[in-house]
């Protein structure tokens, strides 16, 4: 829906409530034009209800809207007596309708001074956990959100079972697309392993301002543009439900390529604009090997010695090794049992058909890719027949139908078409980013799917606050309270989180003794 559509929807609802309530603002000693200015409406009824007048901003948030409403139906209800649960329930289940009901037909007196205390505990637990939700919403919305790492993309950096605290501000936070959704779960509700959303209607694309942008060798959660993932939603029930923007699989990777970047791989390296890529001394590239032994190779000590996780053998004393650093092939190299250590590598021109663009006259591989520009915002570039494979989608997709563009692409013989039209150059609407894991072997990153658009950017992890080694089953507690970014080995601020959880039991202890004191 456009935003003329939620306008005009906007005012619809306007009405809606004037008719439903003006009787009710008379009683309450208001003037009935009061109930049909919108927003004004709203700060007027929470003074009627007996409610801060901040409420208001609550009724526009995306998701905590949802929450809020059947709030205000059951306190405007109970602000003209109406406090019993047929009440309550009616309001509810009508979608506050139930007022209409009261407002021309009930004589009802307005409770100006009523107790806000819910008069059961079950009321009141009730209450409490409804703002919970709101508040812890508004954060995981705009502030920070959870995150797992679930893969071994950005090994080293960022460790399978890494629980990360991602920022929502720092690149700017997105507001929900999708307004009607369960609120603080992704796309499946828990448990019952149902959408948690509707796809209809759509909020169109807006984006609060960041405090930075997007740096090259940045960790970025995004959104998985090419998403074809339905078990998150359905418990693999084999159906493909069209989902979203911000419901598409969160994803994390590192951004190696930015808006106007010249990229290519060269051996799995990362060139941009001809000069290889400088990880940050945080960051270890792995590669895979093929590992020769004339013995054993111990486990434990793979993992714990040589930080190697990822590894099987497959015969003739050979083990296969997805994941190896240059640190831990120097001290396998030095192991008395190994023989022969041979990378695994694609060779250049070997077209893989997986590989983006998946045409075949880009002999692309994950060893040897590119040179590809990466669209920048305002910039133009040619558009034929040999280019379109690089571009279709951008087009099509990120700057046609997920904003509510009909742009369809088509050939005749050499000439392209936008919409009917030739066209031989394109100009970008949004910048693009290409975000791809240090594990060159092992993960699906852009050099499969392609190019990030920056309307599916989510935010930047921050902060380490629990790390859980599923293979040796135990909690990594070096790695508790620690920060993504930064130099040197990573520091746990573990013990000052601490101080601070028994600081501030102390200070409240010692503040409601005193106050006690006082009565």
């Amino acid at each position: 829906m456009s935003w003329t559509g939620w306008f005009i929807f906007f005012l619809i609802v306007q009405l809606i409530h004037f008719a439903g309530t003006w009787k009710l603002y008379q009683i309450a000693g208001r003037k009935a034009w009061e109930a049909a200015v919108p927003v004004y409406n709203s700060v007027v009824l929470m003074k009627i209800i007996n409610r801060p007048w901040w409420w208001t901003i609550l009724l526009f948030v995306p998701i905590v809207n949802l929450i809020m409403f059947p709030v205000i139906w059951v306190e405007t209800l109970r602000s003209f007596g109406r406090n019993s649960t047929t009440d309550t329930i009616l309001g509810i289940l009508t979608f506050g309708l139930y007022i209409y009901y009261i407002n021309y037909t009930q004589k009802v007196t307005h409770i100006k001074d009523r107790s806000l205390k819910p008069p059961t505990s079950a009321g009141e637990w009730v209450s409490s956990i409804l703002f919970a939700v709101v508040a812890a919403t508004i954060v995981h919305t705009y502030i920070m959100q959870p995150f797992t790492i679930p893969t071994s993309s950005l090994e080293k950096t960022l460790l399978v079972g890494d629980f990360l605290f991602v920022s929502k501000f720092h690149y700017g936070a997105r507001a929900p697309m999708t307004p009607i959704a369960f609120p603080m779960v992704h796309d499946t509700i828990p448990v019952v392993h149902v959408k948690s959303y509707l796809s209809e209607p759509q909020i169109p694309y807006f984006r609060l301002p960041g405090f930075q942008d997007i740096k090259r060798n940045d960790i970025v959660v995004f959104n998985w543009p090419v998403d074809t993932v339905n078990a998150f939603q359905t418990a693999g029930d084999g159906k493909y439900y069209y989902k979203p923007i911000d419901k598409k699989s969160n994803y994390v990777k590192r951004c190696v390529g930015l808006p106007g970047d010249s990229l290519e791989v060269r051996d799995g390296f990362v060139f941009i604009n001809g000069k290889q890529n400088q990880l940050p001394d945080r960051a270890k590239l792995q590669f895979s090997y093929d590992v020769q032994v004339n013995g054993q190779l111990n486990p434990e000590m793979l993992h714990n010695r040589y930080n190697i996780t990822d590894g099987y053998g497959f015969g003739n004393n050979t083990y296969r090794f997805g994941a190896i650093s240059e640190e831990s092939l120097k001290m396998l190299k030095n192991n008395p049992n190994v023989v022969n250590i041979t990378r695994l590598r694609n060779e250049k021109g070997i077209l893989d058909g997986r590989i983006f663009p998946n045409n075949q006259n880009y002999a692309w591989n994950n060893d040897f890719f590119g040179p590809l520009y990466i669209p920048k915002k305002g910039a133009t570039v040619s558009i034929t027949a040999e280019t379109l494979p690089l571009y279709k989608r951008v087009i099509e997709v990120y700057e046609g139908s997920e904003l509510g563009i009909d742009n369809e692409i088509t050939q005749s013989g050499t000439e392209v078409l936008l919409n009917g039209k030739s066209i031989s150059e394109y100009t970008f609407k949004m910048d693009y980013y290409w975000m791809m894991g240090d594990n060159r072997n092992n993960s699906e990153d852009a050099r499969t799917w392609g190019f990030v658009p920056f309307n599916h950017v989510v935010g930047k992890p921050v902060f380490v606050w629990m790390s859980w080694d599923g293979i040796n089953k135990k909690v990594r507690w070096e790695r508790l309270f620690t920060t993504v970014g930064g130099s040197g080995k990573p520091v746990s601020y573990l013990m000052y989180f601490v101080i601070l959880v028994i600081g501030w039991f102390a200070f409240d202890f010692f503040r409601k003794r005193k106050k006690s004191a006082k009565k």
